[in-house]
């Protein structure tokens, strides 16, 4: 590592791992305005190891669809990162998350779609 990567590297972030739940505010730039955006999530994967190439994905879910991003850790761009909660986790990627709530929405969807739909539709379904 050369001596301009150890002072770009942030010491101010806290400790990252897989199975926390974090915030991380990051500056938008719109135009000539500047604006900080919240992403709050589930980190799924750390990546690269603590040096400058450093990365850290983060999931949710927006309306029922995942929604993931790749934040590079060093990022001058990222203004905050606040650990909301530590989960023990049993391993280091947590990619089968993807399916596991894919499945739970799904069943949620089909809970939903029987109560929306009413009997005398049903009935005549079966005529």
């Amino acid at each position: 590592m050369t001596a301009i990567e150890k002072n770009t590297l942030r010491t101010d972030l806290p400790e990252i791992k897989s199975g926390d739940s974090i915030r991380v505010i990051q500056k938008v730039k719109e135009g000539d305005k500047e604006r900080l955006s919240p992403f709050e999530g589930l980190v799924i994967a750390v990546k690269h190891g603590k040096g400058p190439t450093a990365t850290f994905t983060v999931r949710k879910v927006i309306g029922g669809i995942g929604v993931e991003r790749i934040f590079p850790l060093h990022s001058p761009m990222i203004s905050k990162v606040e650990v909301l909660r530590h989960s023990k986790v049993r391993r280091a990627k947590l990619y089968y998350i993807r399916e596991k709530a894919a499945k739970e929405t799904r069943k949620r969807m089909k809970s939903y779609l029987a109560l929306a739909v009413p009997e005398s539709v049903e009935s005549e379904k079966e005529e």
